[in-house]
């Protein structure tokens, strides 16, 4: 079992930044694919961002691309979210997400594929 501890979020107005962290527990999470995900009410959780842990590619949605900032921290088995520009729309619950899958499957999962999940850190954006 991963166990994924989320820091971060809050309340921003629009234009302003925030930065999400997420912890894994597991030392064994190398070859796993870690990254975040966002959910707003009646709507799918969707990828933000992901990347490979021990690889170098990361993917970043178009959505948010140009103003969000992923990255991975092997050593310390950490996934950061460095959020500037915000919108409105960003308003959602951030939800760190790992599973354990081939660094070239990362960008393609889905979140009914995910195996573990952080408990959701809230960004709210007031325009």
């Amino acid at each position: 079992q991963v166990e994924l501890v989320e820091s971060g979020g809050g309340s921003a107005e629009a234009g302003g930044s925030l930065r999400l962290s997420c912890a894994a527990s597991d030392h064994a999470v190398s070859g796993y694919c870690m990254g975040w995900f966002r959910q707003t009410p009646g709507k799918e959780r969707e990828m933000v961002a992901i990347g490979y842990l021990g690889g170098s590619s990361t993917y970043v949605a178009d959505s948010v691309k140009g103003r969000f900032a992923f990255s991975l921290d092997v050593s310390k088995i950490s996934a950061y979210l460095e959020m500037n520009s915000l919108k409105a729309e960003d308003t959602a619950m951030y939800y760190c997400a790992a599973h354990r899958a081939r660094a070239w499957m990362c960008q393609s999962l889905s979140s009914t594929d995910i195996a573990f999940w952080g408990q959701g850190t809230q960004v709210t954006v007031s325009s």
